[in-house]
C-alpha cells in the first residue's frame, strides 16, 4: 500500500449520486448523459463539436481514420509518448514517423525535427501534449499549412489546459483513471469540422444512422448502416461521472498548478524539471524531474518505494520498445529524447496530495540522490519532513 501514490481519485459523494441516477434511469448504453457531457466538454474548451468515446486511444484512432488516413501514409509523432499514440496510427494501416523532442526543457515534439521527417507519404502532424503542456501549436499548424498536413492534437494528459484544440483539425482527450478528469476509461474528440464531427459518431457506432436510445425512445424507426465502424461508444456511468468531474476540472488543475511550483520550490535547485514556469498554460498533468546524468533510476525508485512514495516513468521512448524493434521505417536517430529517456522520474501529483506531502516527496528524492552518489549531493530543501500518514488509496494508478 502506497501512502503517497502517484495519482489518487478526486471523487466524493457528487460521483455516487450521479452514478446511481444513471442505475435508476434503467438506461447504461450511450444516451441523454453522453450528450449532455459532450455538450458541456465542447462549451468547457470552446470547440463547436466534442465527440465522446470509450477511450483515448479510439479518439486517436476514430480521427486519423476519418480524416482519410490509411494504408501507406505516414503520421509523424514524437517518440517521447506513450505507445497508444503509435498504435492509433498502425491500427489505420499508417506508418508511425517518430520526430524528436525539443529539449530537456520542451520535451515536445520539435517542429524543425517534424519538418526533417516529412516525406512524400506524410499525411498528418500528431503532436502530444506531454504532462498536459501544449506543444508549439502555431509553428505546427504552419507546418501542417505549408505541406498540406492533417494537425490532431494528442491532448490525453491536456484536458482544461488553455487554448487546447483551437489551431488543429481535431484534438483527442483520454479520461483514462489517473487523468485529471477521471471516469475509468473514456475518450473525448474536438473538433471544429461539422463533417469530421458527424463522420465520428457514425463511426463510433458501427456507422449506424441512428442511436440504440433514439431507437427506444421512438424518435425514429429507421435505422441504415452508412459506414464500416466499429463499437467505441462511451456509457451513461462513463458520461455521468465525466460530467461531475468536468465540474471540478478547472479547479483541480490549479491545484496541480500550485503542487508544480512547491516541487519546483524544494527541487529546482538541484534538479532539472522539464516545463517549469510553463504551469498557467498547462493542465499539470504530471511532474517529472530529471536525475542526474548516469543515476541509477531504479535504485532511486526503489528507495522511494521502501518509504511508501509511489513513481513511474513517462515515458520508455516508442523506439525502444521491444514490439518496435523491427519497425520500419528503421530505428531513427532521436538524440535529445534519448539522452532524456533513462533520466525521467514521474512524482506524485494529483488535486489531493497534501503540501506537506508533497515536500516529504522532494525531501526523500533528494536524499535517495546523496545515498546513490554521496559525490554528488543534492543541496537540501527548506521543508522539515512532516509525518508519515497510513496508507489510505488502493486505487492508485501508475501510466498511462
Amino acid at each position: 500500500m502506497w501512502t503517497i501514490p502517484l495519482s489518487e481519485l478526486d471523487y466524493d459523494t457528487r460521483e455516487e449520486q450521479a452514478v446511481q441516477a444513471v442505475l435508476s434511469s434503467r438506461w447504461l448504453s450511450m444516451g441523454p448523459q453522453t450528450e449532455a457531457f459532450e455538450r458541456e466538454f465542447a462549451q468547457a474548451h470552446g470547440a463547436p463539436h466534442a465527440v465522446a468515446l470509450q477511450s483515448g486511444t479510439a479518439a486517436l484512432y476514430l480521427a486519423l481514420r476519418a480524416l482519410g488516413i490509411g494504408a501507406g501514409d505516414e503520421v509523424v509523432l514524437p517518440a517521447l509518448t506513450f505507445v497508444a499514440s503509435a498504435h492509433a496510427v498502425m491500427q489505420c494501416g499508417a506508418v508511425p514517423v517518430l520526430a524528436d523532442v525539443s529539449s530537456a526543457r520542451r520535451p515536445l515534439l520539435d517542429p524543425a525535427d517534424a519538418a526533417r521527417r516529412i516525406g512524400p507519404r506524410t499525411r498528418a502532424l500528431l503532436p502530444v501534449h506531454y504532462g498536459g503542456a501544449l506543444c508549439d501549436m502555431p509553428a505546427l499548424r504552419a507546418l501542417a499549412d505549408q505541406h498540406e498536413l492533417l494537425l490532431i492534437e494528442d491532448a490525453a494528459h491536456a484536458a482544461g489546459a488553455p487554448g487546447v484544440g483551437q489551431l488543429s483539425d481535431a484534438a483527442c482527450f483520454s479520461f483514462y483513471a489517473n487523468k485529471n478528469l477521471a471516469t475509468g476509461e473514456g475518450g473525448m474528440l474536438l473538433t471544429a469540422r461539422d463533417e469530421l464531427a458527424s463522420r465520428c459518431r457514425a463511426l463510433r457506432s458501427h456507422g449506424r444512422s441512428t442511436s440504440s436510445h433514439d431507437k427506444a425512445s421512438g424518435h425514429t424507426a429507421r435505422d441504415d448502416v452508412t459506414l464500416h465502424g466499429v463499437n467505441a461508444r462511451m456509457t451513461e456511468v462513463q458520461a455521468a461521472l465525466g460530467r461531475v468531474q468536468l465540474g471540478k476540472l478547472a479547479a483541480g488543475n490549479a491545484r496541480r498548478r500550485d503542487l508544480r511550483r512547491l516541487y519546483m520550490r524544494a527541487l529546482g535547485a538541484s534538479l532539472e524539471i522539464p516545463l517549469a514556469g510553463d504551469e498557467e498554460a498547462s493542465a499539470c498533468h504530471l511532474m517529472v524531474v530529471l536525475l542526474p546524468t548516469g543515476c541509477d533510476r531504479e535504485v532511486v525508485r526503489t528507495a522511494l518505494a521502501t518509504d511508501g512514495i509511489q513513481t513511474s516513468v513517462h515515458y520508455p521512448p516508442i523506439h525502444q520498445l521491444s514490439a518496435f524493434a523491427d519497425a520500419r521505417p528503421p530505428r531513427p536517430v532521436l538524440s535529445v529524447t534519448e539522452a532524456l529517456a533513462p533520466r525521467l522520474l514521474s512524482l506524485p501529483l494529483h488535486a489531493r496530495l497534501s503540501d506537506a506531502d508533497a515536500q516529504r516527496v522532494a525531501d526523500a528524492l533528494l536524499a535517495a540522490l546523496t545515498a546513490e552518489s554521496p559525490s554528488e549531493r543534492p543541496r537540501a530543501s527548506s521543508g522539515a519532513h512532516p509525518a508519515k500518514r497510513s496508507g489510505n488509496t488502493p486505487n492508485a494508478r501508475p501510466s498511462p
